[in-house]
């Protein structure tokens, strides 16, 4: 029987500087904003209405952030994290530009650092992604590192290069969206009066709502998004037979809980960094808080930029990040570090 089908990429399979370029295009509509809010409880008010983003200076509203990230990042899973036995975390990420209805992205991924695992079945591959528009300007960079099965044990692992990655974005390496300004900014409409003023460096905010996994909610998105990891799709893949939930599904439900206590945290712009800490399954519920780590201004007009830890976890209330001994809390799922614009 002829072999025409792919089995993805293992450990030995990369190499350092290679470029991959993946495939399939996927031209965004006003379906994927209306799945994404189906799927998550998302109301910032920049993402619901042409309207307010046009009182803020945007020519309408763009689609959100994360669906941005969740599209680029699953053009990748083919080449990356297809034989991933996790994907352990992210660095350095921006977005360079508003995505709207109608714009086309694809992707592409630089291999920046490789090393393998001491048990000699699995390696890190460390990959800078781009997600790139119809016009050849690049929307969305980030970094993000995978733990990746090899398909020979016996196999002679690469030379271990572990790329020297920034622990925050500066300000200044963010880019706000060319015309945004809160001068007009409508609290009342955006369900939250706190501006970025009313926050403090070392504040924690609970965010009190909780959202239960679902098997059909987690597979939907993974299939939206065109993430065809084994370990998210086929229940035979893991030794406890169970699907893992898409890390990008907890993010995207973490961001949307925030919105009880950060309303006018509206478009995410940087990624400085962030872990999944614990796996998460269908009937875990997950909550989260958030701390605010930084607040500076930009150069735009009333637009703040405040830098937030949003940590998602499945405890019927908030503990510990980590334990005495350093590591995450075996509730905590997530742990990611982010720069969103907020007005002054």
């Amino acid at each position: 029987m002829g072999d025409k089908t792919n089995s993805g990429h293992f450990f030995e399979d990369y190499r350092l500087g290679q470029i991959i370029t993946h495939a399939i295009p996927r031209t965004l509509s006003g379906g994927e904003r209306a799945l994404y809010h189906a799927l998550y409880p998302a109301r910032h008010a920049l993402y619901s209405s042409d309207e307010f983003a046009r009182a803020c200076g945007l020519p309408a509203s763009p689609l959100d952030d994360l669906i941005t990230f969740h599209t680029v990042f699953g053009k990748t899973v083919p080449d990356i994290s297809l034989n991933a036995v996790a994907n352990l975390g992210y660095a350095a990420g921006r977005w360079l530009a508003p995505v709207r209805v109608g714009d086309t992205l694809s992707a592409r991924s630089t291999v920046i650092g490789l090393k393998e695992n001491s048990n000699g079945q699995s390696g890190v591959v460390y990959v800078r992604s781009e997600g790139v528009n119809q016009h050849g300007a690049v929307v969305l960079d980030y970094t993000r590192w995978v733990m990746v099965k090899k398909r020979d044990a016996a196999s002679a692992p690469p030379a271990p290069h572990i790329p020297d990655l920034p622990s925050a974005l500066a300000v200044g390496d963010l880019i706000i969206p060319q015309g945004l300004d809160f001068t007009r900014y409508n609290f009342t409409l955006a369900g939250d009066a706190h501006r970025m003023r009313d926050y403090a460096v070392g504040e924690v905010i609970d965010h009190i709502d909780g959202v239960t996994l679902e098997e059909a909610e987690h597979m939907l998105a993974t299939r939206m998004w065109q993430n065809t990891a084994k370990v998210h799709f086929d229940a035979k893949s893991r030794p406890d037979g169970r699907r893992l939930i898409y890390g990008g599904h907890i993010i995207s439900l973490a961001r949307a809980l925030s919105f009880n206590g950060l309303a006018n945290a509206q478009m995410i712009v940087g990624l400085n960094g962030g872990a999944h800490a614990n796996p998460a399954f269908a009937g875990d519920t997950v909550r989260a808080w958030s701390e605010v780590l930084d607040m500076a201004e930009t150069p735009a007009s009333n637009v703040g930029a405040i830098r937030l830890r949003l940590v998602a976890h499945k405890a019927a209330k908030a503990g510990p990040l980590r334990g005495a001994d350093g590591k995450y809390s075996p509730d905590v799922l997530l742990d990611l570090d982010y720069w969103a614009l907020m007005p002054i």
